[in-house]
């Protein structure tokens, strides 16, 4: 008798929890049904206002230096300062499933555009250098290629958060996981055989075409095409990353510990990312890639054809 009657206590404190925890959503975040991402997000009000800073001065670079096939870049970036904002609204309504879905979707997905202009920045500097035979993709479609991958597992990532947000059962909630870890995962592929590209053609450059390697000797350090890639380096390696991280995160799940764990995200997705765009704001491509630059329907589709 006196077991079951302490099983009965037992049983009663579990459900006061559970209805405090619903009641007040920011008492025991950690064991609340209703909070997806089991603890009360920091407010994410200065991430999102360096992210704007980003932007803005990306936008100024635009209008100062050009590179319009740019644009993509910034407009990710103002996309992924409203995620932060909305993050601020969620740590003020930590139940609200809206606001986590925004949050969630304009984080997660905003990035696909900062790895859209990485893309299209290698051929804009084998234009340049006049040395797409370089390339291991033909010129004419290495911006295609891999810009097609990108809103492909953009489309993939987006179905599986819809899945997800949308699933009233815990199968359907795994099922949209699932899908949503395949974009993640096919994302990174793609961005590892892109970054694959980009150092084997600084080599192919360094190796075959000295003289192009070298072209700007005479100026500063800072206003040279090899500073340029530099930074586009920097950018691969901060995507790269941020991919490492979401797949590995999303392959334990929407409650798993990297899932629920504040400081992985603000490390390994949130700062690599800042640093992947920001690098360009004293490296902008305009100040390194000026002047009409030839159409690549009028380069040759082999690669190995000046």
């Amino acid at each position: 008798m006196a077991f079951l009657f302490s099983a009965f206590l037992v049983s009663l404190a579990g459900l006061v929890a559970k209805a405090a925890a619903q009641s007040d959503p920011f008492a025991d975040p950690k064991n609340d049904p209703l909070n997806p991402l089991k603890y009360i997000p920091s407010t994410g009000l200065t991430a999102a206002a360096l992210m704007l800073v980003v932007a803005l001065l990306q936008t100024w670079c635009i209008r100062r230096w050009g590179a319009k096939w740019m644009s993509v870049m910034p407009i990710a970036a103002y996309c992924f300062a409203l995620g932060m904002s909305f993050r601020f609204a969620f740590a003020k309504r930590p139940h609200s499933r809206p606001i986590y879905v925004l949050q969630s979707l304009f984080i997660i997905l905003s990035p696909c555009g900062f790895i859209a202009a990485d893309y299209i920045l290698l051929g804009r500097i084998a234009l340049h250098l006049n040395a797409t035979k370089y390339l291991l993709i033909p010129a004419r479609r290495i911006t295609m290629v891999f810009v097609l991958s990108d809103v492909t597992t953009f489309l993939v990532q987006a179905a599986g958060g819809g899945v997800a947000a949308a699933a009233d059962t815990p199968s359907t909630a795994d099922l949209g996981s699932k899908i949503f870890l395949v974009g993640l995962a096919a994302q990174l592929c793609s961005f590892l055989v892109y970054t694959a590209t980009f150092l084997l053609f600084l080599y192919r450059v360094s190796k075959y075409e000295n003289k192009t390697w070298k072209m700007d000797e005479n100026k500063d350090w800072a206003n040279r095409w090899t500073t340029l890639a530099a930074a586009l380096g920097v950018s691969c390696v901060g995507v790269l990353v941020r991919s490492v991280f979401r797949t590995v995160e999303m392959s334990e799940g929407f409650g798993g510990p990297l899932t629920t764990t504040e400081f992985w995200f603000y490390a390994l997705d949130l700062l690599p990312l800042f640093i992947a765009i920001a690098v360009y704001v004293p490296f902008w491509p305009g100040r390194f890639i000026t002047g009409e630059q030839p159409s690549f329907d009028a380069i040759p589709l082999s690669d190995r054809e000046a």
